[in-house]
C-alpha cells in the first residue's frame, strides 16, 4: 500500500474517532458498522489510487522510453545528413577538379588543331611545290634528280599519313571530350538536385 493510501487512512480514523460525549444531547459516537465502512471505503480509495499511481509510472516510463528512441534516431538522422553533406562537398570538389583538368584538355586540344592546321598548309604548300615539279620534269631524263624527286614524293606522302592519323587523333579528342563534358553536366544536375531542400 503507498505512502498516499496509509496517510489517508490516518486522516480518516482521526475524523472517526468518537469524540468525548458531553452531557446532554450531542452527537452520537460512531457506530462499528459505520467505522468498518468508511475503513473499507478508504482501503478502496487507496487501492484505487495506488493503481492509477502504478499506471501513471508506467506511461511515464514508457514515454521516457520513447523519448530515447526519438532522440537517437534525431541523432543518426543528424550524422547521415552530416555524411551526405561531405559527400556532396567533396563530389563538388571533384567535379572542380574535372572541370579545371578539362579546360586544361580543351585549351590542349586547341592547340593542337592549330598545329595541325598549320601543318595542313605546310602540307598542301609542299603538294603543291611537288606537283610543280612534277609538272616540269614530266618527260625529262633526271638521272639523280629523279631519285630526289621521289624521294621528296615518298616523304610528302607519309607527311600527308601523319597528318591524316593526327587529324582522327584530334577527332576522337574532342569525341571523349564531349563525352566528357555531357558526364560532367548530369553530375551536376545530380548535385543541385541533391542540393535543393526536401
Amino acid at each position: 500500500m503507498s505512502a498516499l493510501a496509509l496517510c489517508l487512512l490516518w486522516v480518516l480514523a482521526t475524523a472517526a474517532r468518537p469524540a468525548p460525549v458531553a452531557p446532554g444531547d450531542g452527537p452520537r459516537p460512531a457506530q462499528y458498522e459505520d467505522l468498518t465502512l468508511l475503513f473499507h471505503g478508504a482501503l478502496q480509495l487507496g487501492q484505487a489510487l495506488n493503481s492509477v499511481y502504478r499506471a501513471t509510472e508506467a506511461q511515464l516510463t514508457e514515454a521516457g522510453r520513447n523519448v530515447g528512441y526519438y532522440s537517437r534516431g534525431l541523432g543518426q538522422l543528424g550524422q547521415r545528413v552530416s555524411q551526405g553533406r561531405n559527400a556532396a562537398q567533396e563530389l563538388r570538389t571533384s567535379l572542380l577538379e574535372m572541370q579545371k583538368d578539362e579546360e586544361d584538355l580543351q585549351l590542349e586540344a586547341e592547340a593542337t588543331a592549330r598545329a595541325l592546321g598549320e601543318a595542313a598548309q605546310a602540307q598542301k604548300a609542299l603538294g603543291d611545290t611537288v606537283r610543280q615539279l612534277e609538272a616540269r620534269l614530266r618527260g625529262v631524263w633526271l638521272g639523280n634528280s629523279h631519285q630526289e624527286f621521289e624521294a621528296l614524293k615518298a616523304h610528302a606522302d607519309k607527311q600527308s599519313h601523319f597528318l591524316w592519323m593526327l587529324a582522327g587523333h584530334v577527332q576522337r579528342q574532342r569525341q571523349e571530350m564531349a563525352a566528357q563534358q555531357r558526364w560532367l553536366r548530369r553530375i551536376q544536375e545530380r548535385l543541385h538536385t541533391a542540393a535543393l531542400p526536401a
